[in-house]
């Protein structure tokens, strides 16, 4: 796969400059040998101050990337500053999506943007809403689809119902709604066609819940600030995260480290010692954790009135998650991850319909996951793969899926109730985030380690809806 050799080193680029032109981006040089286009408003994100992400993601390879954001792009969106504070990630994150929307596919470029719209609208994520408006047009699409979904083919609006239970439930997508999509006549889809747009609903929910997590501002350029809703009816209140700590709260939240860092440590200790739980027990737990999880919901109240430029593209706007489990309903079946792997199953089968995406998503999955800087807030030299299994694990878990051989004790023992809450909801209902809840989790620690958790959280989030829309693919094809 050849792609522009620019796109494979993306790093962070600390500009706003949206509407600059490269010629611009690219003038009088700074003592790094780069200008660095001035922030015109509040920063790139309302949870992060501007001075973190400048001061962390400013020392990355600034002069090739301000070249190809710009050239590649024509901007450097709030979005890449943000993810900007892990670079290796963002390379990792540009390369799929710049495959995703304009690399050679199955798909016309236009349609990949309008499905893009139907995904973001889901989350009532704006900001992504109003971004993929403009791509839309720019390469050509018909203004009148953007009047909403009852303008667009039908081809495309049939598209809605799986688009739904990805975004809110996917465990529910069987079979037979693959072959609804492939067996409906004159606007029946290819599976080729489908596995691309499968991918990019689910690489839109989950960059969705990206936004809402991290409080990616309205990019000053756009029309009325097409940005995602504010991202907390509490912002004005809510302590702000660099500062947080301050007064009484400081130590508080020194020793919530100290307690994780205690708690990871006798779990290491245990392992070694421990000839092993019994499956039972196994089981037990990962019930016990599914059903905790039904508790853990958010307390805020964020009352959002769909915007117009939303409403337009969703169907039936009051279906959300639901917990894969209740008590007193039939819950689905879990879905045992060893039965259909992503490294075993998924992965070959997007390679086989869509090449070279399988290989680009793989990378992805793997480069967050093993993502370590070997630090915890204030300590240096820390092994933190337990930590981040366990995030990862957590997200799969509220989406029913289980890994018989993970010790779900371990979730309960690492990931505090606040954080637990602020998981969940950026993962499952991303809309309903708030500042406070950004607040109230891990107060002692870096904002690049909760930018760091939100990518995890983008990638469960994909990988899982992923898995259950491709296992319904195989299962169509068998």
């Amino acid at each position: 796969m050849d792609l522009p050799a620019g796109v494979l080193s993306v790093a962070c680029v600390p500009s706003q400059g949206a509407s600059r032109s490269t010629k611009e981006a690219l003038s009088p040089q700074t003592d790094t040998g780069v200008k660095v286009p001035q922030q015109l408003g509040k920063g790139p994100s309302a949870f992060i101050p501007l001075g973190e992400i400048l001061q962390e993601g400013v020392e990355s390879s600034l002069r090739q990337l301000l070249i190809e954001a710009f050239v590649s792009a024509g901007r450097v969106d709030n979005i890449t500053m943000v993810m900007g504070l892990h670079p290796q990630y963002l390379s990792s994150f540009w390369k799929t999506q710049y495959l995703l929307l304009r690399m050679d596919g199955p798909l016309p470029y236009h349609k990949r943007h309008y499905i893009a719209i139907m995904a973001a609208a889901r989350h009532q994520c704006s900001y992504l809403v109003g971004l993929h408006m403009e791509e839309f047009l720019r390469v050509g699409g018909n203004p009148a689809w953007l009047q909403g979904l009852h303008y667009a083919p039908q081809k495309l609006r049939n598209l809605n119902e799986i688009n739904k239970l990805l975004a809110h439930r996917p465990w529910l997508i069987t079979k037979e709604h693959i072959e609804a999509l492939l067996k409906t006549g004159e606007n029946s889809w290819s599976l080729a066609e489908l596995v691309q747009a499968l991918v990019l609903l689910t690489h839109y929910h989950s960059l969705a819940s990206f936004v809402f997590g991290c409080g990616i501002n309205p990019e000053e350029d756009q029309d009325g600030g097409h940005g995602c809703w504010p991202p907390s009816p509490h912002s004005d209140s809510s302590p702000a995260s660099d500062d947080s700590m301050g007064g009484s709260g400081g130590k508080d939240a020194m020793q919530e480290v100290e307690v994780l860092m205690e708690r990871m440590k006798l779990l290491q200790e245990s392992q070694l010692e421990e000839e092993g739980v019994t499956q039972e027990e196994m089981a037990t737990r990962f019930e016990l954790e599914k059903t905790e999880s039904l508790l853990v919901t958010p307390s805020d109240i964020v009352d959002h009135s769909l915007q117009s430029n939303v409403l337009c593209f969703v169907e039936d706007p009051e279906f959300s998650y639901k917990d894969f489990t209740r008590r007193g309903e039939q819950a689905p079946p879990t879905f045992h991850a060893q039965d259909y792997t992503w490294e075993d199953h998924g992965y070959s089968l997007i390679n086989r319909l869509y090449p070279d995406v399988g290989q680009l998503l793989d990378e992805k999955f793997q480069v967050v996951y093993n993502l370590t800087y070997n630090t915890i807030a204030m300590h240096c030299g820390v092994d933190t793969s337990m930590l981040r299994r366990a995030i990862w694990n957590y997200v799969h878990c509220v989406f029913g899926i289980r890994y018989d051989d993970y010790d779900y004790g371990e979730v309960n023992q690492l990931l505090e109730r606040s954080l637990k809450v602020y998981i969940k909801t950026v993962a499952c209902y991303p809309e309903k985030t708030t500042k406070r809840m950004y607040t109230q989790f891990w107060r002692h620690f870096k904002h690049s380690e909760k930018v760091h958790i939100n990518l995890l959280l983008l990638e469960a989030r994909m990988q899982a809806a992923l898995l259950y829309a491709l296992r319904a693919v195989t299962r169509y094809m068998t």
